[in-house]
């Protein structure tokens, strides 16, 4: 499957979907070359892998107290260090991050996910390495 966003509910938008297009199209690109018997080398790629969900403050009746932050606002896969504004309280009070690592927050608040008490998800940039790739013909 391929998803590719962010888009609201129920909306249907052009530019999201030429980039669903796209990625389609370079998949089955690479399945066809593969098939073909090209040779893919060795490569190093930057990833981003979940760590966790991270849900909205909320009080003793599970009431969520406090909204993401105007700076974190559409910020997906941008760093979020020690001490960045993460929260905004209705009182106007920042709530920061407080983590002992840089994280890369993404599917910050979206519609979608206030039903499943996730405000964002933590990501960490790591790097994968895939190896040689070639079909072996028998």
């Amino acid at each position: 499957g391929v998803e590719v966003g962010p888009q609201p509910q129920g909306v249907a938008r052009a530019d999201v979907l030429d980039k669903m297009r796209k990625i389609v199209k370079h998949g089955l690109d690479f399945v066809q070359l593969f098939n073909e018997g090209k040779e893919f080398l060795p490569c190093t790629i930057e990833v981003f892998k979940i760590m966790e969900k991270v849900d909205y403050p909320r009080n003793k009746n599970g009431e969520i107290i406090a909204i993401i932050h105007p700076k974190l606002q559409d910020q997906d896969w941008q760093p979020l260090k020690n001490g960045d504004p993460l929260f905004l309280t209705l009182d106007g009070e920042v709530i920061p991050y407080q983590g002992n690592c840089t994280v890369y927050p993404t599917f910050i608040n979206e519609a979608a996910y206030y039903e499943k008490k996730q405000a964002f998800v933590k990501t960490e940039k790591i790097k994968l390495t895939a190896k040689h790739l070639r079909l072996s013909v028998s």
